[in-house]
């Protein structure tokens, strides 16, 4: 079944970049986000506008969110004037990054009312979504799946790793547990290579080429942290966010997380110390100020 008008929710720093994707995919788009600026951009482009995510729910079978926070998405799911008050809309792919229990418990409250939701979060930053070269990790079930991969596949590649609600976000979970442990424990041994004298870029360039190599030392500190940049554009309060749901969820399986919980602390210091809107990169920054070095700095 080709679905060619969708609702879209939330199309902010990584959303607005799907919506831009399936616009020019030729999708008509149906926009709700609390920012008109932002909203105007896409009906320049030919989106519609509506005043609620009932109303865009109201206008499409399937609406996409992309959302900040396990309890916006609930309440933009859930609450007055959300998903689950549209008169037509049959699925919610949901591409925010919440945790399994908020997505079961949206996926619950959704069932009630004859909807069906989908957890669809993605993994690969804002160049991934400029370029569409995301993972993308779906749980649903194999008929709604058929409907919703043909649109989640403008994101990129499509990983269906489950059919329970949540699935799809323990799955993003891990990832993301991954991806701040790289960053960490890759800060902390560049700022020490530094301190001792050696070249920031040769630490990299060395360990890329052997068995320490990692998405930090291979992307993140050559391209944000030595050139000084600090730009991946994914903020530590997110990056800080994720890992404290997926401590959350790990304590819930009853999974000790030992290493999971020093980066943790890790993050929490650096979103302190820098500020919630940091970038992820500036993990690193607190570390300098301790060793009292600068990574990127020619000796």
């Amino acid at each position: 079944m080709s679905e060619k008008s969708l609702g879209f929710i939330g199309v902010g720093r990584m959303g607005g970049r799907l919506a831009r994707r399936l616009i020019n995919a030729g999708y008509q788009l149906t926009i709700f986000d609390t920012s008109d600026a932002v909203v105007q951009s896409f009906v320049d482009l030919g989106a519609r506008r509506e005043s609620s995510a009932a109303a865009a729910a109201s206008a499409c079978e399937i609406v996409i969110t992309c959302l900040p926070t396990p309890q916006v998405v609930q309440k933009v799911a859930l609450g007055s004037g959300g998903v689950g008050e549209g008169s037509r809309v049959k699925i919610l792919v949901d591409m925010s990054t919440t945790g399994a229990t908020y997505a079961k418990r949206i996926a619950e409250g959704l069932s009630a009312k004859g909807i069906v939701a989908a957890d669809a979060p993605v993994s690969g930053g804002l160049a991934g979504a400029e370029k569409g070269t995301l993972a993308v990790m779906v749980s649903c079930n194999d008929e709604v799946l058929n409907r919703i991969q043909p649109i989640l596949e403008n994101f990129g590649k499509v990983f269906h790793v489950g059919r329970a609600p949540g699935m799809g976000q323990t799955m993003k979970l891990l990832n993301n547990l991954l991806s701040a442990t790289a960053m960490a424990i890759s800060s902390e041994a560049v700022v020490m290579g530094v301190k001792a004298g050696l070249d920031a870029q040769q630490i990299v360039d060395v360990i890329n080429a052997g068995t320490g190599r990692n998405s930090a030392t291979a992307d993140k500190i050559p391209r944000c942290v030595i050139p000084r940049k600090f730009d991946t554009g994914f903020a530590i309060e997110l990056l800080n966010k994720d890992v404290r749901l997926c401590l959350e969820e790990a304590d819930a399986l009853g999974v000790p997380m030992i290493v999971g919980t020093a980066v943790r602390q890790l993050l929490a210091i650096t979103q302190a110390s820098q500020g919630a809107n940091a970038d992820m990169t500036e993990t690193v920054r607190l570390l300098e100020k301790w060793a009292g070095v600068e990574v990127g700095a020619k000796s």
